[in-house]
């Protein structure tokens, strides 16, 4: 399990949520659902996934009531078999439904980018680090890079100034990737400096620069095995663009450090959990630990 977020990371967003789900009230709960009645739930993967955000999902419903019971059963990076229980939950039935959808939502989306990370890890064998990008849901990037990182994957940059890297259009307002990259020294000495590079001939270009990290975007496998021939480790490559989980596995052994992937937060489809009502009771229920 990584290293959990601190919860004020998501707070506001669980609020924001909230109050865009619930407006003035749930009112289909509050004609239906007896006040007084309570209720024992579970939340159950129905297809295979590996789990993110299950202390967010628990952060939803205690904000909507803080009576309603969480208790844990799996635990964020575990792998999950359909119908796998993963938590269990004990409360205010009214509670329960009206914090069910949001609560879902950030636990779908979190372990689907979960899921599809570890695809991308298995496919690599150990031999290609697994990174994100910054194409993320805006307001929605910590939690995204933390479910990467319950995949297994690494993060890449966090925001444009936690690291440097040189990109196609900082190149042509340069004039090129050396005074790109003299200027960026220039700015910020000391600091490692990586350049996008989209030919052999911008390989050379960075070689010649010096830089730390060459980034080969979109280019084909074969052109790929040329210019990883040419950085022949002068510079730490890393592959984007174009990745799919085959394509992963078939350049595992291309020598290539590392591989960033932006499907694994924008495109990655939504894992399929549910909360499943087990049982009701007019007065206090009683839940037993999983």
């Amino acid at each position: 399990m990584p290293e959990p977020l601190d919860p004020e990371s998501y707070r506001p967003l669980i609020r924001r949520a909230l109050a865009e789900d619930i407006g003035a009230g749930d009112i289909t709960t509050s004609a239906t659902v007896p006040l007084a009645l309570q209720a024992e739930a579970a939340i159950v993967a129905k297809r295979p996934c590996v789990l993110a955000g299950l202390a967010i999902a628990e952060g939803v419903f205690a904000a909507v009531d803080s009576t309603i019971g969480w208790t844990p059963v799996r635990s964020d990076g575990d792998r999950c078999d359909a119908g796998t229980t993963v938590a269990r939950l004990r409360g205010p039935a009214r509670s329960l439904l009206t914090a069910e959808r949001t609560a879902l939502n950030f636990l779908q989306h979190l372990s689907g980018i979960a899921t599809l990370t570890r695809e991308f890890v298995d496919a690599a064998g150990g031999r290609l680090s697994i990174l994100d990008t910054r194409k993320t849901i805006p307001t929605l990037r910590a939690l995204a890079k933390y479910a990467v990182r319950c995949g297994g994957g690494a993060n890449h940059r966090v925001s444009l100034d936690d690291g440097i890297l040189i990109k196609d259009n900082h190149i042509r307002i340069a004039g090129g990737i050396e005074p790109a990259v003299r200027r960026m020294r220039a700015a910020w000495p000391g600091r490692a400096i990586e350049v996008e590079t989209q030919s052999v001939e911008e390989v050379e270009a960075a070689l010649a620069a010096g830089v730390d990290i060459i980034m080969l975007d979109n280019l084909d496998d074969g052109v790929v095995a040329a210019a990883i021939r040419r950085i022949a480790g002068r510079a730490r490559v890393e592959l984007s663009g174009n990745m799919t989980v085959d394509r992963v596995r078939r350049l595992a052994a291309s020598g290539a450090d590392c591989v960033s992937i932006g499907a694994l937060t924008h495109s990655a489809p939504a894992a399929d959990l549910s909360l499943d009502i087990e049982t009701v009771a007019s007065g206090p229920v009683a839940v037993d630990g999983p």
